[in-house]
């Protein structure tokens, strides 16, 4: 059996004051799964997701991404990381309002030093494939929160990344517009994807994630998969060729707002 895409053993991570943010933490997740992060507020929840992300380092233990110690990466080393092995979607979107959506898009590649031409060709598939191809030269204030936040998607995966980290990406949005994003990280996971969501959106977990753990305290206690598979306890890559699906074409309609 390979091994795990997302390996964390027996994490720690304090801070100067009050308890520590992770507490011993152990988790796996395999290439494929779509695990949702649950917990209130100060449950480790994003610090967690920042571990993954290499944007931060553990004060014990190990955090393994892809075969890759994340927590033993430099700083240039963890940049590097993050544009070749992960994508990211925010809550707030962090589109550069200055730039087109193609080039928003088109960012991570050039980042990377990829060919111009292939990221031309790779991010026109995208933008069809999320149904947005038609806003390609519109700034981003020309659109809707869940325009924006395909536009966010289609630019985490530019690079094809192992793994696509969403930190609360329905948190911005409407009702509407928040389902519409549960169905597009569905169907990314039914095209193979492995996804980390950080979210207090029950709704949005029980709609996409294949399992689900929650967090109290910097400790896991509660682990689900899909289908009933309970464990209680303390401490329990999109491919190259992008296929067209109903939960992806509905683009939406720009809407007049701020911006260029």
């Amino acid at each position: 059996m390979a091994a795990p895409l997302i390996q964390i053993h027996e994490v720690r991570k304090e801070y100067d004051d009050g308890p520590p943010a992770l507490a011993g933490l152990t988790l796996e997740v395999r290439a494929g799964e779509a695990l949702a992060v649950l917990g209130p507020s100060g449950s480790g929840k994003s610090t967690l997701l920042n571990l993954v992300a290499g944007l931060d380092r553990p004060s014990e233990g190990t955090v393994t991404v892809d075969g890759l110690r994340v927590d033993e990466l430099s700083e240039s080393a963890s940049a590097r990381y993050r544009r070749s092995r992960i994508g990211m979607i925010f809550q707030f979107f962090n589109l550069l309002d200055d730039l087109t959506v193609a080039d928003n898009v088109l960012l991570p590649a050039q980042l990377a030093g990829a060919s111009r031409q292939q990221a031309r060709r790779r991010a026109a598939d995208l933008l069809e494939f999320l149904g947005i191809d038609r806003f390609a030269d519109t700034f981003p204030g020309r659109l809707s929160g869940g325009q924006r936040q395909r536009v966010a998607v289609a630019r985490a995966l530019m690079n094809r990344p192992a793994l696509l980290l969403a930190d609360e990406p329905t948190g911005a949005l409407d009702t509407a517009s928040g389902q519409d994003v549960g169905r597009l990280l569905t169907e990314l996971n039914q095209d193979g994807q492995t996804i980390l969501l950080v979210t207090h959106d029950t709704a949005l977990a029980d709609s996409c994630a294949t399992r689900t753990i929650e967090l109290i305290d910097g400790a896991i206690v509660r682990d689900v998969r899909a289908g009933g598979d309970v464990r209680a306890g303390r401490n329990v890559r999109a491919g190259s060729d992008i296929q067209a699906g109903s939960a992806v074409r509905s683009g939406g309609d720009v809407q007049a707002g701020a911006g260029r």
